[in-house]
């Protein structure tokens, strides 16, 4: 969102929130009731929002370093939840009949016909309002209207722009993914600092390789839908490749960011780096070789390579020690 949106990679099994609401069959408008109100759930994909939380904290501590405003990041985080909710149930409007033919997305809400998408356009928009009127009250009115960006663009530029006509989809797309980080540093500075834009960067790089892991797995799905995904319109070698050059990108955006933080950081951006560029060239030799991969693997590791680098970012702000670049300035 994704606020909190990756392009095309909103779990490998689907929403949780609808595997929940299949377990409801029971008889009763109680049932009905608990059904209707998950899949509205559902329509805001709840498992992709998670990056909202491991982007938006950490750069708000960096942006206050030593200073944590429980109120203000209680309240963004709200603000982004529904503007990433509203960029997700909207993004499930667009795509329902590519929903439907797709195996990993066949019961997302609309595809099910669960929820009538009129109701879910109109969900999505208010909940859209809804963050903007939020961000701009609790925090200020530039980091409500980076959400609002964020959501039209992700819904007109990557979902009814780019998606089903080019390979390189999640790679420009992937900037709605990376907008927590500007909401964040707003919302405590009222403007947009390197910093930022460095996290920014971060997420920017990381996307490539974290969609398209997932995408090598499920390529058939998106070739059935005519979504021309890299891994659909690209050999695996060639796919790898291009997974082994962002990863290279994102770790060394990652340690660009390092002369405004301390050694925490430092140190948690230079290991994870190397156990995530290891995994990249692992997938890529692998290919190269012949063998049987499992790109899903890097899928689901890239989270954890995600959540490690941003928790230490937000570990070393709260210690708030001098920063590396001090000692040369």
């Amino acid at each position: 969102m994704r606020i909190g949106q990756q392009p095309g990679g909103d779990g490998a099994h689907g929403s949780s929130a609808t595997a929940l609401a299949d377990r409801f069959t029971g008889p009763g408008l109680p049932s009905r009731l608990t059904r209707r109100t998950l899949a509205y759930v559902a329509l805001t994909k709840p498992r992709v929002i998670e990056l909202l939380l491991v982007a938006t904290i950490p750069t708000m501590l960096l942006a206050d370093r030593g200073t944590v405003d429980i109120r203000l990041i209680l309240a963004t985080l709200f603000g982004g939840w529904m503007g990433a909710a509203s960029a997700n149930t909207l993004n499930c409007v667009a795509d329902a009949d590519i929903d439907k033919v797709m195996k990993r997305t066949a019961k997302r809400p609309l595809a099910r016909e669960a929820v009538p998408t009129r109701n879910a356009f109109v969900f999505g928009v208010v909940l859209g309002l809804g963050s903007f009127a939020w961000l701009w009250w609790q925090a200020n009115l530039l980091s409500g209207l980076l959400v609002v960006a964020t959501i039209l663009f992700y819904v007109f530029v990557y979902t009814l722009g780019l998606k089903r006509r080019t390979s390189q989809n999640v790679v420009w797309g992937g900037a709605a993914g990376c907008m927590p980080a500007l909401v964040g540093w707003s919302a405590v500075t009222g403007s947009i600092g390197w910093p930022a834009v460095a996290l920014f960067g971060v997420i920017f790089f990381w996307t490539p390789p974290h969609t398209w892991a997932l995408a090598m797995r499920y390529k058939e799905d998106y070739r059935a839908a005519g979504v021309p995904m890299l891994p659909v319109v690209a050999t695996e070698r060639a796919v790898t490749k291009q997974i082994v050059v962002y990863t290279w990108l994102t770790v060394l955006t990652t340690l660009a960011l390092a002369p405004a933080t301390g050694v925490v950081y430092a140190a948690v951006a230079l290991v994870a780096g190397a156990w995530f560029l290891l995994m990249a060239h692992q997938l890529y030799a692998g290919v190269r070789r012949g063998e049987s991969v499992k790109p899903l693997r890097l899928f689901l590791q890239s989270n954890n390579y995600l959540a490690v680098v941003f928790c230490g970012l937000a570990v070393d702000s709260v210690l708030g020690w001098d920063t590396i670049g001090s000692f040369f300035g």
